[in-house]
């Protein structure tokens, strides 16, 4: 018996963590492992390598993912199963291992509704995951923008002026909320909680009046904006459309209506990137190692996730049935330091 892995979709901190607890407990198990080279792309086109314990030793502390990654899609791009049977079969690949986001694992979820096995582990920093308080990533993106702000907070101050941070998080405002918080951010625009630009900017006003004549606030990037409209910036290969720009509309609509000199920050991939916290290393660590036992315990249709402290089996569609969105009363809980 074969397991596979794979990962799929954007790349987050934390990937390699995973990859290299599903490897240590199956090869302990006596099992083989197959990683799959460019997530669904890989899998479509016969790409995999045999992965043993000197394969994934030394891992933990890299950022991305060994495998690589891609946006193909079984079912947008190839047959659903039959686009993988080739490869499953020659590699004798009885459940797959899917380490992906919401649109990777509900194709995941599909393909195991036509037969294959699988289990699931939720990366994304976009925490926007049902089933899971958090998925592997969200904490070193929350940790990243919070170091951002931080620093472009010390040149808002010693220039008078007001930075807007555009964050990621697609529909979701888990980063936004999150970062916004722990940097001290002025004000927070999330897509669940409408924002209203002309308070905003009234709150800015005052808070210069009092003195405090700088301010930073953070826009997550599916956030509406003043216009109403969700921005993006035209589609990628792949058909998926790219948010983005409604850091700039915030940008001029404050500036229109306070006067201030306004910047704009867009945090873009850096947030994606680089070495992983300690937590999304011991996340990926408990995620992976619980993956693999479900599929050497021959489970399928289930996802790894983390409710309190406790690693939890979830049914893998019911948890990415819907985007998991922010719960308000993180707002609530933060207009308490706004301006």
């Amino acid at each position: 018996m074969s397991i596979g892995v794979l990962t799929a979709g954007g790349d987050c901190p934390g990937l390699n963590a995973a990859i290299r607890a599903v490897v240590a407990r199956a090869v302990a198990a006596g099992l083989e492992v197959v990683g799959v080279e460019e997530g669904w792309q890989g899998l479509i086109e016969g790409r995999s390598r045999r992965l043993g314990r000197d394969d994934v030793r030394g891992i933990l502390r890299r950022g991305g993912t060994i495998l690589g990654t891609s946006r193909t899609d079984p079912y947008v791009h190839g047959r659903g199963l039959a686009s993988l049977e080739d490869t499953l079969e020659r590699e004798e690949i009885e459940t797959l291992v899917v380490i992906g986001g919401d649109g990777s694992l509900r194709s995941a979820a599909r393909l195991h509704d036509e037969g294959l096995a699988v289990v699931g582990i939720p990366k994304t920093i976009d925490n926007d995951i049902g089933g899971t308080d958090v998925t592997l990533g969200f904490h070193t993106a929350v940790q990243i923008v919070v170091d951002a702000i931080d620093r472009l907070t010390t040149t808002a101050e010693s220039h008078n002026r007001v930075m807007v941070v555009e964050v990621m998080g697609r529909t979701a405002g888990w980063i936004a909320a999150s970062a916004g918080i722990a940097g001290g951010a002025e004000a927070i625009v999330v897509p669940e909680v409408p924002t209203d630009y002309a308070d905003l900017a009234t709150r800015l006003v005052s808070r210069h009046d009092a003195g405090h004549d700088y301010s930073v606030v953070v826009v997550a990037e599916g956030a509406p904006g003043p216009s109403g409209e969700i921005l993006t910036i035209g589609e990628d290969p792949f058909g998926f459309a790219r948010l983005g720009g409604v850091g700039y509309a915030v940008a001029e609509d404050l500036e229109r209506r306070t006067g201030y000199e306004v910047r704009v920050m867009t945090l873009g991939y850096l947030q994606r990137g680089g070495t992983p916290t300690a937590y999304d290393r011991l996340l990926g660590t408990r995620f992976g190692i619980r993956a693999a036992e479900l599929a050497i315990e021959g489970e399928s249709g289930l996802m790894v996730g983390l409710q309190g402290d406790e690693i939890v089996t979830v049914d893998l569609a019911e948890s990415v049935a819907e985007p998991r969105a922010l719960d308000p009363s993180w707002m609530e809980q933060a207009s308490w330091f706004f301006a």
